[in-house]
């Protein structure tokens, strides 16, 4: 089943997502589903605010990045806490299925250490680093209600606020499904 994404200016995009009791949702189903929905919006990564669902958790698939050290690596995040970061700070240049049109570059620290159990209920603790951390970094926002954009200076947030409202009122070209929260 592919949802639409949530864009830019709903509320559950800026809400802390609650946890997942095991038993309560088929968690294999809806990853299922999120994947199918982010893989049709052409995206590597997907929280579950982003289809309007205020639970902790998201799934990624990097494959699309074509990228030799990365390779095939698809991984389901459920309830993830991040224990540490660290490394060196590196800016990139991010974008966002729920605020299509926009990217901008965001600094984040290169390494980092996760809790989190697949969707199998297996309970993992990893370490990523480069690129498959900035995502995981990126999609771990969004279950805390942070948007790359809160990263941005208040110079920059400013620039971009006419683009933020247009997305809400959903005055933006995009060739996915998505529901914008101020459009009439």
């Amino acid at each position: 089943m592919i949802y639409s994404i949530i864009a830019y200016g709903h509320p559950v995009l800026k809400k802390q997502a609650q946890e997942i009791v095991k038993g309560e949702i088929d968690v294999k189903q809806l990853a299922e589903d999120m994947f199918e929905t982010m893989h049709s919006a052409q995206g590597i990564g997907l929280a579950a605010p982003q289809i309007g669902k205020s639970i902790r958790m998201f799934v990624i698939d990097a494959s699309p990045l074509e990228d030799e050290e990365i390779g095939e690596w698809k991984q389901v995040f459920i309830n993830p806490e991040i224990i540490e970061e660290d490394g060196n700070d590196w800016a990139f240049e991010e974008g966002c299925l729920s605020i299509p049109t926009i990217r901008e570059d965001i600094i984040r620290q290169e390494k980092l250490k996760i809790h989190y159990f697949d969707e199998n209920w297996e309970e993992h603790t990893e370490e990523f680093n480069g690129m498959i951390a900035r995502i995981i970094q990126h999609e771990y926002d969004h279950i805390e209600g942070i948007l790359f954009t809160d990263h941005l200076s208040a110079f920059k947030k400013r620039l971009l606020k006419s683009k933020l409202t247009n997305i809400s009122k959903g005055i933006v070209k995009v060739d996915y499904r998505m529901s914008f929260p101020a459009k009439k």
